[in-house]
Order: C-alpha cells, then sequence, then structure tokens
C-alpha cells in the first residue's frame, strides 16, 4: 500500500474516534477539505475508497464518436476491396455522398486511419528502371498540363459519350468537358472550352490518340489538335507508345473521375451530362485537398501562388479547318531500342548508336522545318522535315 493511502486511513480513524479535524489536519500538513473528501468517500461504502481516482475523463469532448469511426472503418475496407481509391480524402467524399454528420475532417479520418493500423498501401507500383526520362516543369501553374480522353462511358440509356480531362500538374486543377464523339471538332471544342476555365498552358502532354495526332497515313500533316496549340502558343508533348503512365496525373485523376462520377451519379441525358460534369469540376477544384499541395484545394493552392494566367478570347472558338501554323514546336518522347530507329508516326529515321534504349525527345519545328533530336538538353542529331 502506498504512503499516501496509508495517511488517509488513519486521518479517518482518528476522525470517527473523536479527533478533532484541525488536529489532524495540522499533524499531516492537510486541508480541512482534504479530509473531508476522504471521509465523504468512505462514507459512500466504496471498496478501495481509499485509492485515488483515473484524472482522466469518462468523456473526451473532441473525441470522434464511436459510430463515426466505425463508419470510416467500413468506408475504408469497401473501397479497398474495390480496389478503388481509399485515402482520407476518398474517404471523406463517401462520407459526404452518404449523409453522414458530423462529417469528419481529413485530419481526423487519418487519425482514425493510423489508430487501426490501416494505412498500408497497395503493392504493385511503377517502378522506375534508372532510364533518365524527360521532365516538363510544373512549378507553377498552367506550366504544364496532362490532357487524356476517357471512353467510351455511356449514359443510362443508349447515349454514348467522351470525357475530355485535363489537369494542371502545378495545382491539380482540373478542366473537364464530355463530347458525344472524338473527331477533331469535338477535341478542340472541348480543349477550348476547358482553356476558357483553367487558361492556356505553356506544355500540354497527351499520349498518341488518334485524335491528337491525326491520320497515320499523313505522318507530316500538322493535326487540327497540334495547330489550335500551336496557334496559341502551346508546346503539345507526346508520351512513348504504350507507356500510359507517364502521363501518369491524368491517369490517376481519371480513376478519380470514373470513381466519383461516373460511377455515382445517374444520368439520362445530354443536359443532365454536361450539368453533372461542371458540378464534378467543380467541386474536385474547390474542395478536393492534395497533399503534395500542403494539405490546399487546387483553387487555393492558385490563389496562394498569385499566378497570373493567358485566357484565350471567347470570340475566336476554333472552326475545322484550322490555318497551318507558321511557327512552334510539338514534341515526341521515343525510347531508342537497338535496331536504332526513330518512329515518328511511322517514319523511320537512323540515330546514334550512343543513343541505344534511352529516351529522347523528338522536337519538330515548324519555323525551320526540321525534326531535331535532344538527348536531355543537348541535341545530338537534326533532320530536313517539311511539313504538310
Amino acid at each position: 500500500m502506498k504512503e499516501e493511502e496509508k495517511q488517509r486511513i488513519l486521518a479517518v480513524r482518528r476522525f470517527f474516534a473523536g479527533e478533532k479535524p484541525d488536529s489532524i489536519c495540522s499533524s499531516l500538513g492537510r486541508s480541512r477539505p482534504w479530509l473531508y473528501k476522504w471521509i465523504r468517500r468512505h462514507s459512500d461504502h466504496e471498496d478501495g475508497w481509499f485509492s485515488s481516482l483515473p484524472k482522466r475523463p469518462v468523456h473526451t469532448a473532441n473525441r470522434t464518436p464511436f459510430e463515426i469511426e466505425e463508419i470510416v472503418k467500413l468506408v475504408r475496407l469497401n473501397l479497398y476491396n474495390q480496389d478503388l481509391f481509399c485515402g482520407a480524402q476518398a474517404i471523406r467524399w463517401e462520407l459526404e455522398d452518404l449523409g453522414v454528420s458530423p462529417l469528419p475532417s481529413l485530419r481526423t479520418i487519418n487519425r482514425i486511419l493510423k489508430r487501426n493500423d490501416l494505412t498500408h498501401r497497395r503493392t504493385g507500383k511503377y517502378e522506375p528502371k534508372g532510364t533518365p526520362y524527360p521532365k516538363l516543369p510544373s512549378l507553377l501553374p498552367n506550366q504544364t498540363h496532362q490532357m487524356d480522353m476517357v471512353g467510351p462511358c455511356y449514359l443510362t440509356g443508349p447515349i454514348r459519350f467522351y470525357g475530355i480531362n485535363v489537369i494542371d500538374t502545378a495545382t491539380a486543377r482540373c478542366g473537364l468537358h464530355s463530347s458525344l464523339s472524338k473527331s477533331g471538332q469535338d477535341v478542340l471544342d472541348g480543349l477550348w472550352a476547358i482553356w476558357l476555365r483553367l487558361g492556356i498552358p505553356d506544355n500540354l502532354q497527351v499520349d498518341n490518340a488518334m485524335s491528337f495526332l491525326g491520320s497515320p497515313r499523313f505522318p507530316r500533316a500538322v493535326s487540327q489538335f497540334v495547330r489550335l496549340c500551336l496557334l496559341h502558343d502551346v508546346e503539345p508533348w507526346f508520351v512513348p507508345m504504350a507507356e500510359p503512365w507517364r502521363n501518369g496525373i491524368i491517369e490517376k485523376f481519371n480513376d478519380h473521375y470514373q470513381q466519383k462520377f461516373l460511377s455515382k451519379v445517374t444520368m439520362t441525358t445530354t443536359d443532365e451530362l454536361a450539368a453533372g460534369t461542371m458540378t464534378f469540376e467543380l467541386r474536385h477544384n474547390s474542395s478536393y485537398r492534395y497533399s503534395k499541395l500542403g494539405g490546399k484545394t487546387p483553387i487555393k493552392a492558385l490563389s496562394a501562388s498569385k499566378a497570373t494566367l493567358k485566357f484565350p478570347n471567347p470570340d475566336d472558338k476554333p472552326q475545322l479547318r484550322l490555318e497551318k501554323p507558321e511557327a512552334g514546336r510539338y514534341h515526341f518522347v521515343r525510347l531508342i531500342r537497338s535496331d536504332l530507329r526513330l518512329n515518328i508516326l511511322g517514319e523511320l529515321f537512323p540515330v546514334p548508336p550512343e543513343l541505344k534504349l534511352e529516351y529522347v525527345v523528338a522536337t519538330i519545328d515548324v519555323k525551320e522545318q526540321k525534326l531535331k533530336l535532344y538527348l536531355g538538353k543537348t541535341q545530338v542529331d537534326e533532320f530536313d522535315y517539311k511539313i504538310r
């Protein structure tokens, strides 16, 4: 038994033996409230009345309710089992859609996940092979956009559509446009509508879809997509063939777009599709928080950057056919294989042996009518390239 507990028992015994409280307190160096506290505890006939009670409150005012914590755990497990995003942001969106109240903050959800050992990640993440790969700048808003076309997708009914998705790699702002086809004009309309909201980028990275490149029958003809870019001082970048992960930011966003929009919202008409697309874009840009942005939303990140964006003139909406540009550059990133051939839209160009198994940038300079080959920042070769 602790010394303090012995003192409490002795004090109470002396009191019930008839000794005056002042005498007891004076001899023990205690106050009268202290003595009366232990007399009261003794009188309540509690077992172990002389022992100290825990000082921690029975109910913590800011503790997340048990029911909310259980819902967070169940939602996380459900998303994980469906092979969907299952981080704190995805969970919070799911809780918001379910109407859960009070809605926990991202910080609270992260604490719940950590407390319940639910922070492990899936395996199978892409690991770089060590070959240097050209990277585009993404420090400031609109330095680089990534773009992709998703589809075909289907409304509830026979209507088929394609999603044109763009994301700013610096601020994670997204721009969305839903189109009934992937024709040249629809791609121009979609990109133009997105530029009106996001602004015009310096670089635009895409894959090698015909909607962006044009017909392979005419490899040196400048596609309408490229023409629109060059006419507004945007440099298109085409990632290597069959390497979609090089456009990784937009590819990851596409999964989010599928999970949180297409699979969630029931739409039966093109009007509902247009409204739903804009609602999702606004919701993402104004409320989705990214760890790479320090917990900011895309809109907050843009505001914090204090950047001045460039927007197109709404009255200059592009129409097929756009005029052939007289200047500008567009780029192809390609891996040089053991045959030492550079493949640009089906045309083969010989390259030096030192480029074997290296990623190079093939830049078409419209003004000079040249195809320039770069390894890193060093130009290693050049070819005449008359565009049509």
